[in-house]
């Protein structure tokens, strides 16, 4: 046992115990052991944007506090780091970074150029999740832009194809036009605006016309249908008729639809394909033809006569133009609206019908709404944030992008007849646009084959992560981390992995991903908005590592709200974390100099205040626990700091301080109490405080090298130190010294002053025996020469905690 210094620098105790645990393998999974119990982060694999913010901070602590309790109850803990590599954000990314677009070089080139810009992002936030403390298992890193990765998703590919889960069809889709590439739902932000609704004069076969009213006039070239509700008087004698599209004067006809809301615009809707979803669901419905009115660039098509080659917008101030010099634009208003727009480029996207691959997802709906009702949430009512999403989508998840950077779809088409040819699973991992198959097609006998050019979204990459960490497809023994123990997730991206993970690993496997899922909220500024660089309001790990350190940082994560809610970003936040570290320094290296003689073996007997504070300490231990098991990170941390700070600093020690400058058994009692209470105290601090309870702990408690902290037990209840008596009296006597010590102060008697005599005036016996148990505590710890208990009424001053209790000092 040592003296802790006086003196402490946090960010050196940091720069050292980041390069001793990695030394010491603390984190590292071990897969042999089958006596211990394990448990498995499925640690999502970030895509490397830079800075590693405050956001990150509070994800990564969250799962981090679960992996050390986890690790410290015994578990072993299987806590991996990935870095999602692939898709839309590096290549806008790099073609934002080089002013170039991905077509303007060779793709071998341009993949390179991506494969360097995330890898330098890659170490950014490497080396900001290992400051922060996290204890990841790094022998487990991995990029999915690694060929051994890119060889698992394309075999769980193959795998989906021969199960039926995954075909190829022509079907609208979401496509962003800047990006030129199809995107999925989940990939689709929608942004408010203010735009314009535009009604226009239809014409009707036999004679009159109709107003239609539509913020899209621009798609009056692919109009196939006008539809009315049937249930509206003023338009349901118009059904089985025909209308004249004006402009084009095609002719189509008038349906009955119950999708048309007769409250919106005129109460009449234009169907066309495809100016929203409302078109797609219609089409299907009904059987209508198709027009392609809008190319992968986001241009016109030939279809639409003159106005082929513009883009979107400049079709519809041309088209809006010509409406109003024939007489047809009866009135244009303002319209508030929502629009998709692409979630990397926030280009406002398009529908499109093209040939993609998708995987069949709508057919699992009613089993994600099943298991997601079966596995643990943390808070519990953001399962129906899952459950929701999957009941709203309208169609498959398409897997296909129009990109470079990313897995390769392992397929040729054979050029003579067609047909299609896979990859076999010992030829992983293939690029089909550099290498060619070998053999001939299997049903014309040809060898000349075209590859296929699309490649998978990204979220194909990341979705299979509770798999591939256990081990899936090359470990016999991967059923052992599977299901993952628990699914860290923010609130924002529930719809995309934790959805698409549910999806992959139920038609995979038929059996949950997870078991359990942790959800965090976002980050909110100083101005209570979302934390954003656009809005000023940002705030980098970097900043605040530097100036506070990384435990102060995991402190305000820990205890910046409740589980899954937002939580505010604030300074004095960060700041009262550090305090609080300079605080349990400072009482520690008090204790520690008291302890150096202390003997674990001597004999003693507890006193009333000991008795107390063990007592009130245990149940500490059994209200952090819980919290902790049930992710109440909140709960967990500040029950522990408001009992260390204003319990056992400000009360116990202040309390039997003059006992440890004695040399008797009342000191033997404080040195174990000490010695018992602050080891459990840093036990439970070290999920969140790991470098500084580390410290502390190897000053004290260490029984050599490489005994840390983070592999001790968690501390158990101590049921039999559980003292309800012992409670209550200490109770009284922590009250009595406060209450004195506040109108000592008052008086303007200096606390180190000796007072001739104090009267305690009580009224219950219970309050009498607290009191004399106490007494010689109350008298040292306040100098009084003389106390005087009294039963009855007279005091000066009440005991707040203790009305019936008063005092009078003379």
């Amino acid at each position: 046992m040592k003296v802790l210094p006086r003196n402490v620098d946090f960010l050196e105790v940091e720069k050292k115990w980041l390069k001793l645990w990695q030394e010491w393998e603390v984190y590292k999974y071990d897969w042999g052991d089958s006596e211990k119990p394990k448990f498995s982060v499925d640690t999502p694999p970030p895509y490397p944007s830079g800075d590693f913010h405050m956001g990150n901070v509070l994800n990564w602590t969250y799962f981090d506090i679960v992996a050390r309790y986890k690790r410290m109850k015994g578990f072993n803990v299987h806590f991996p780091q990935g870095w999602d590599c692939h898709g839309l954000p590096t290549e806008v990314a790099v073609e934002k970074s080089y002013k170039i677009r991905r077509s303007d070089v060779p793709p071998d080139k341009f993949r390179k150029l991506c494969e360097e810009w995330i890898e330098q992002y890659i170490n950014l936030m490497k080396n900001a999740v290992i400051r922060l403390g996290c204890s990841v298992d790094w022998s487990l890193e991995y990029r999915t832009m690694d060929p051994e990765y890119m060889r698992k998703i394309q075999l769980s590919f193959l795998l989906l194809y021969e199960k039926g889960m995954i075909y190829k069809s022509e079907h609208p889709i979401n496509w962003c036009p800047r990006c030129e590439t199809a995107i999925a739902d989940a990939e689709v932000d929608h942004t408010s605006c203010t735009g314009s609704l535009y009604t226009i004069s239809f014409g009707l076969e036999d004679g009159g016309e109709i107003p239609i009213a539509t913020s899209r006039p621009e798609y009056i070239p692919a109009c196939v249908a006008v539809g009315v509700n049937p249930g509206d008087e003023r338009y349901k004698n118009l059904i089985g008729g025909n209308s004249v599209v004006p402009i084009t004067g095609k002719i189509v006809p008038i349906i009955a639809d119950d999708a048309v809301d007769p409250a919106f615009g005129t109460g009449i809707m234009m169907i066309c394909t495809y100016g929203d979803k409302a078109d797609v669901q219609a089409v299907a419905k009904y059987g209508l033809p198709t027009v392609k009115l809008v190319d992968e660039k986001g241009r016109i098509t030939g279809g639409a006569g003159r106005y082929a080659g513009l883009t979107v917008e400049d079709a519809r101030k041309n088209i809006v133009s010509d409406l109003k010099e024939l007489g047809l634009l009866k009135s244009v208003e303002s319209l508030e609206q929502e629009i998709g727009v692409c979630w990397r480029c926030d280009t406002p996207i398009e529908i499109i019908s093209t040939e993609q691959w998708f995987m069949r997802t709508k057919v699992l709906t009613d089993e994600i709404e099943k298991v997601s009702k079966e596995i643990k949430w943390y808070p519990d009512w953001m399962k129906y944030r899952l459950i929701d999403w999957a009941k709203s989508l309208d169609w498959d998840w398409v897997l296909s992008r129009q990109r470079v950077f990313a897995t390769p779809i392992p397929v040729w088409y054979c050029k003579k007849c067609g047909a299609l040819r896979l990859a076999k699973p010992e030829e992983l991992p293939v690029d089909p646009r550099t290498m060619k198959p070998r053999g001939v097609c299997a049903e014309c006998g040809s060898s000349d084959f075209k590859p296929e050019t699309s490649v998978l979204d990204t979220w194909f990459d990341s979705s299979l992560t509770c798999a591939i960490h256990a081990g899936w497809p090359d470990r016999e023994d991967w059923m052992d981390l599977f299901p993952a123990s628990i699914h860290p997730s923010g609130q924002d991206i529930i719809r995309t992995w934790a959805y698409y993970l549910m999806v992959r690993h139920l038609a995979l496997f038929g059996r949950t991903a997870y078991n359990s899922v942790l959800i965090n909220g976002m980050v909110l500024g100083t101005d209570g908005r979302k934390m954003s660089k656009s809005l000023g309001n940002y705030v980098t790990s970097r900043e605040v590592f530097d100036k506070f350190g990384a435990d102060a940082a995991r402190q305000w994560a820990a205890a910046g709200g409740n589980t899954g809610f937002d939580v505010p970003f604030r300074w004095s936040d960060v700041e009262f974390g550090w305090r609080f570290m300079r605080k349990l320094w400072n009482a520690c290296s008090f204790a520690s100099v008291h302890l150096q003689d202390f003997n674990p073996e001597s004999e003693f007997k507890l006193s009333i205040l000991d008795q107390w504070i063990l007592s009130m300490l245990e149940r500490v231990v059994k209200s952090t626990g819980d919290a902790l098991e049930e992710c109440q990170f909140m709960n967990a941390l500040e029950t522990v700091r408001n009992f260390f700070w204003h319990i056992f600093c400000d009360h116990y020690i202040e309390a039997i301080k003059y006992r440890l400058y004695t040399n008797d058994e009342s000191k033997r009692a404080a040195q174990w109490t000490l010695y018992y209470s602050i080891k459990k105290i840093l036990q439970l601090l070290a999920p969140v405080m790991p470098n500084l309870t580390e410290e502390i702990y190897q000053y004290i408690y260490s029984n050599g090298e490489r005994d840390s902290i983070h592999i001790s037990r968690w501390p158990e209840t101590n049921t039999s130190l559980i003292n309800p008596e012992a409670e209550e009296a200490g109770d009284i006597i922590v009250s009595v010294i406060r209450e004195v010590r506040k109108q000592k102060n008052r008086k303007g008697i200096p606390l180190n002053a000796e007072m001739e005599r104090v009267s305690i005036y009580y009224k219950e016996d219970s309050e009498l025996s607290a009191l004399k148990l106490g007494l010689k505590d109350i008298s040292t710890t306040l100098k009084i020469k003389h106390v005087e208990l009294v039963k009855g009424s007279g005091g000066e001053f009440t005991v707040e905690e203790h009305p019936s209790i008063s005092f009078y000092i003379s």
